[in-house]
């Protein structure tokens, strides 16, 4: 244990993701031997953080402004919504050049052992995009009393794009539940299968059964 404000930098830093006790160290030692216009501009950085980030009105991901430059574009496509878990999720699916339409970050997953429910998303805000709100009393007193966009297209489809993992496949499972009864709405899952250059014999049985449900006829 180390004395002071050192030991302090040590514990904030080791409450970040992916940075261990020994990461921490490392990083904390490093930064005392950096020249102080570098960790000037690291506090810079960090201060711009807690007063300069702020989340889009229409879709909650991150932005400089109240409409992210994703929603603000006028040649994306208004109709399809692309839901996905987190702001760095968009930025995977933008790299791919595949898709123009918008998105909608929810904030997370479904994770009941973590105490993470529907009120703790921003599936309500969702469902007002599409064109309103279902009466599911889980979701009622989280519903914003006004449009938080200032004119509403209209949509048809949805994209879930959540992670392939327990919580993702439950929170697709929930909003596929609620989406179903808008009239006219196509729903779909992003398709996961078989990576490419993969052997068959390390395909793990979760993937290769979507691999299977989701084969196409060649």
């Amino acid at each position: 244990m180390f004395e002071g404000p050192l030991q302090d930098l040590i514990d904030e830093l080791s409450r970040l993701p992916g940075v261990g006790p020994k990461s921490a160290q490392r990083i904390a030692f490093h930064l005392l031997s950096v020249e102080p216009d570098d960790l000037n501009r690291l506090t810079s950085a960090l201060e711009g953080v807690r007063d300069g980030v702020s989340f889009c009105r229409i879709c909650c991901n991150v932005s400089r402004e109240s409409v992210c430059r994703i929603c603000a574009d006028s040649g994306r496509d208004r109709g399809m919504i692309c839901v996905v878990e987190e702001p760095k999720d968009i930025q995977v699916i933008e790299r791919t050049g595949e898709y123009n339409g918008r998105y909608h970050v929810l904030g997370g997953a479904l994770d009941p052992l973590a105490n993470v429910g529907p009120k703790q998303l921003t599936i309500s805000t969702l469902l007002q995009r599409i064109g309103g709100v279902l009466p599911d009393r889980e979701l009622a007193d989280s519903t914003p009393a006004a449009p938080l966009h200032d004119s509403q297209p209209e949509i048809y489809e949805v994209i879930l794009a959540t992670d392939p993992n327990t919580e993702g496949e439950a929170t697709a499972s929930y909003l596929a539940r609620l989406l179903r009864d808008f009239p006219d709405l196509r729903v779909s899952r992003l398709a996961s299968g078989m990576p490419l250059g993969g052997d068959l014999e390390f395909v793990d049985e979760l993937t290769l059964s979507r691999a299977l449900s989701g084969r196409l006829t060649i």
